[in-house]
């Protein structure tokens, strides 16, 4: 008998069934002994040692990243680090792969005690986010950058997705472009809708008609992606701009140019969002959004370390949001430099 198995027993929530063990104030003296009496006869017994670990410091606190090839969460990790040596504390990198089942199993293992604060990015799979909730019932520290869950309250550090979407596709309007496509990736992540919903905007206020053919669904199947982009590419009224959400599909579409023998940017240019610092030694050299990234991991680590020191663990519902910056080069010009 676990925890979550006595609240479906008394047909309460998780939250509540926990609270009125610790013999919290927020729970009526009434559910209090109704859940102890339910306990009781189903022989559950609090895990005394878990509880410990839960009030003592480990110093040391989580991260956990989708994935590491890419060169935008190397600078993250540096700026959380760079806090968290002046705190004291280690850190604990965690990979999902893009895999929700590992994130499953990696929060589960982090409510045994082992971290004092969690800071998290979302794997592209995740569309249910109930594990995340049970950080958040459990009382662990809790901050998410880039890849957010919205729907669960916790500090959130962001970049301004949607204002640099508008940003990128103008860009490439004001380049000439009039048949541009937007690759996304995984449709429930936050920074996939917001970057896609600021390419319909500028769209719209150039009196561009949006064609839902040009906005392509990718995955995390490179060979796929690849095959997407190829066929996007052999229409008769192909694109004459790219506005990719993510470096590694600007860089398939890089690949699937010179395999089809398109130049870039005489017949399509391309922008996406990347922190590459090869981005400028590219032939030809592409346009990017760059993400403030080491900032973001200092700004979500000092956020983590305010609900770690403060008593009780009361979760601050900051939403914190950075500023990129877009960098022109020669992948988005008609006469590259």
């Amino acid at each position: 008998m676990n925890l979550k198995e006595l609240a479906k027993a008394l047909n309460l929530s998780f939250s509540t069934v926990s609270k009125a063990l610790r013999d919290s104030h927020e729970i009526s003296i009434a559910t209090k002994n109704r859940v102890l009496a339910k306990a009781k006869e189903l022989n559950y017994q609090v895990n005394p040692q878990a509880s410990s670990l839960r009030k003592q410091k480990s110093k040391t606190i989580a991260v956990v990243i989708p994935e590491v090839v890419n060169d935008f969460f190397g600078p993250v990790i540096n700026g959380i680090e760079s806090i968290a040596q002046e705190k004291g504390y280690h850190v604990l990198i965690y990979l999902t792969h893009e895999d929700m089942q590992k994130e499953i199993a990696i929060t589960k293992l982090l409510q045994n005690g082992r971290v004092d604060g969690i800071m998290m990015s979302l794997s592209e799979e995740t569309s249910d986010t109930t594990h995340l909730q049970a950080l958040r019932e459990n009382e662990i520290p809790l901050v998410f950058f880039d890849r957010i869950a919205e729907d669960i309250d916790a500090p959130k550090v962001t970049t301004d997705d949607y204002n640099c979407g508008i940003q990128a596709t103008e860009h490439l309007i004001e380049n000439g472009c009039t048949r541009i496509a937007f690759l996304s990736i995984a449709p429930n992540l936050s920074i996939s809708n917001k970057r896609m919903n600021g390419y319909l905007e500028a769209l719209k206020k150039h009196n561009i008609k949006p064609d839902n053919s040009l906005i392509l669904s990718c995955t995390g199947d490179e060979a796929k992606n690849k095959t997407l982009i190829k066929q996007l590419f052999k229409r008769k009224n192909r694109p004459d701009g790219i506005f990719a959400s993510v470096e590694k599909l600007a860089i398939a579409t890089y690949e699937i140019c010179a395999e089809l023998t398109l130049a870039i940017p005489q017949d399509i240019k391309v922008i996406c969002f990347s922190n590459m610092q090869t981005a400028a030694w590219l032939n030809p050299s592409l346009s990017t959004i760059t993400q403030p990234a080491y900032e973001m991991g200092r700004e979500g680590a000092s956020i983590l370390f305010k609900l770690v020191e403060k008593k009780g663990h009361h979760f601050l519902l900051e939403n914190t949001v950075l500023n990129s910056t877009l960098v022109k080069r020669n992948s988005t010009f008609s006469q590259p430099a």
